[in-house]
């Protein structure tokens, strides 16, 4: 199986962006309402939340639905909030040793449903490079100038409530946020529809993972690792044992930063099912400003100075089912 990721500048979303939500649209929505999901909120209630929450993304999200036009079910998708929950892997492990502070991550998820476009924006001034996901640029993982790095994993299944998809607060983070303090301090007060878990990382070494949900606390803890679980898990579940390789990693004194890097390609951190496949890994050196996009064999890098628009096409060979 292949897939095809992308990488491109666009300082903001404009016609190119209008052509892609297009084209995209009828996927969009299906991320958005979800399989016999209960009622969305209106469009109205969504921009509500939207200025309360986020208000320097209400211009941005005012000019978007002018360009889609009279659009109710965009202008609901384009907010972000209350979004149908989904299921993803992940695995996420922050460095502090000799080449860090780095953050690496592997994103486990169906081929088919993921976007693959990796972007240089400049929203509100401040550039950021992220792998960014339908409908407008949500971030599953980026960076920001400044050096702040924001990653996510899914934290759990059973909760669902009121907020946004996790994908628009890493957005939100890495386009108003300079710092780890700065973004713990934006995401305690987020309202996130699902369990999440963020982890954060900037360039002087500063780091955290928060733990989001509704109805619970967001938890701020000095976690270097992080895989599919909060505070609870049963011991003998996959998140745990993909948790304990990234620990043990960890406290390897032979460890290098490349041998961490290459860890993430094995078992049980690297996925080959069908359902959940690990469909790149992530290396953020916030220092240097670089991220490396990695693949068994392939090593995409982008820096905020040197910026490579173009596509990689990657074959996975054949998945589990």
């Amino acid at each position: 199986m292949e897939k095809t990721f992308t990488a491109h500048r666009e300082d903001r979303p404009g016609a190119a962006w209008l052509a892609r939500f297009r084209d995209g649209r009828d996927e969009a929505a299906r991320w958005y309402l979800g399989e016999g999901a209960p009622e969305r909120p209106s469009a109205a209630e969504c921009r509500a939340a939207l200025a309360r929450h986020m208000p320097e993304f209400v211009g941005l999200y005012d000019d978007l639905c002018g360009m889609v036009g009279d659009d109710d079910l965009a202008h609901r998708i384009l907010s972000h909030y209350r979004p149908a929950p989904h299921r993803q892997g992940c695995s996420q492990a922050v460095w502090l040793g000799p080449d860090g502070p780095a953050l690496i991550r592997n994103y486990d998820y169906p081929l088919s449903a993921i976007t693959g476009r990796i972007e240089m924006t400049a929203w509100a001034g401040r550039r950021v490079i992220g792998m960014v996901q339908r409908p407008w640029g949500g971030c599953l993982d980026g960076m920001n100038e400044d050096g702040l790095v924001a990653s996510c994993t899914l934290g759990g299944l059973a909760r669902r409530g009121e907020g946004f998809a996790i994908i628009q607060m890493l957005r939100y983070v890495l386009e108003t946020c300079g710092s780890v303090r700065e973004a713990v301090a934006a995401l305690r007060r987020l309202p996130a529809v699902q369990l999440h878990n963020v982890t954060l990382l900037d360039r002087t070494g500063e780091h955290a993972t928060v733990f989001l949900g509704p109805r619970r606390e967001a938890a701020v803890t000095r976690q270097t690792t992080c895989t599919n679980h909060q505070e609870r898990i049963l011991p003998a579940s996959r998140s745990a044992l993909r948790q304990r390789v990234l620990e043990e990693a960890l406290d390897d004194p032979s460890m290098s930063l490349a041998a961490l890097a290459a860890r993430f390609f094995d078992a049980p951190l690297y996925s080959r099912k069908l359902s959940f496949t690990t469909a790149y890994t992530a290396l953020y050196r916030p220092e240097a400003g670089r991220v490396d996009y990695l693949w068994p064999g392939h090593r995409w890098s982008q820096t905020f100075d040197r910026f490579e628009e173009g596509a990689y096409t990657h074959d996975y060979g054949a998945l589990e089912p």
